[in-house]
């Protein structure tokens, strides 16, 4: 594979700068803060000794619910070897965007739920006309936080992963602080044009973030199986 500066608009820099969305997410998602790819302006890949390749990338990231953007420095390894790792991501500058808050939302959300309301959906997120209902957002917006954990570990540079659809979300009992979740999620490769599914199973509350405490991969489909819509 070629090394040096890349085109920004094409795979290879789009690939590692998606890698860089799904750890955002995962470190720092909720339901009232989901982070998005606006833009990559450059970068460049190298590789590093035997152990793997470095891409180095200028990005604009978007914190989707407030519409806030924000220049930022990004740094993606990608190990090689005969076994699979995970990308190991690293990002000195994305520091304002990082800092909005969302606390008050979180815990009217979490409130809410722990003690009147219980989540189970009748239908995907969205459906088949692209709709979510007001009230599912968040737990749509939830169940991509917890998608992140997978996405990043099974990223590596051929693909290319979103959420097409969440097929189902329910709240399960718990007897701790944490709001429990069983969730059924298609993925989508814009590379292979394969569905992922996966099943999780994860807790979530403002103090303790997002928790992922079972994963469970099903028979991938192939996209002309079914039309997913990247998010």
């Amino acid at each position: 594979m070629a090394t040096g500066e890349l085109n920004p608009n094409h795979y290879p820099a789009q690939r590692a700068a998606k890698v860089v969305q799904h750890y955002l997410n995962m470190r720092y998602g909720s339901p009232y803060k989901l982070f998005g790819l606006k833009e990559v302006h450059s970068g460049n890949v190298e590789e590093v000794a035997d152990s793997g390749r470095k891409y180095q990338l200028q990005i604009s990231v978007q914190e989707i619910i407030s519409n806030t953007e924000e220049k930022c420095s990004a740094e993606v390894f990608f190990p090689s070897g005969e076994k699979q790792l995970s990308p190991q991501v690293q990002i000195p500058s994305c520091e304002e965007i990082l800092k909005l808050d969302a606390t008050s939302e979180e815990e009217a959300l979490y409130q809410q739920y722990k003690t009147n309301k219980t989540v189970h959906t009748e239908k995907p997120l969205p459906d088949s006309y692209g709709h979510i209902d007001p009230e599912m957002i968040p737990f749509w917006h939830l169940s991509i936080v917890a998608t992140s954990f997978i996405m990043l570990k099974e990223s590596t540079q051929n693909t290319l992963y979103n959420v097409a659809q969440v097929a189902n979300i329910t709240q399960l009992a718990t007897e701790n602080d944490q709001l429990k979740f069983d969730c059924h999620v298609l993925l989508h490769d814009l590379v292979s044009q394969e569905i992922p599914q996966v099943k999780l199973l994860f807790t979530w509350s403002p103090a303790e973030g997002v928790k992922v405490l079972h994963t469970e991969q099903l028979p991938h489909i192939h996209g002309c199986e079914k039309q997913a819509k990247p998010n």
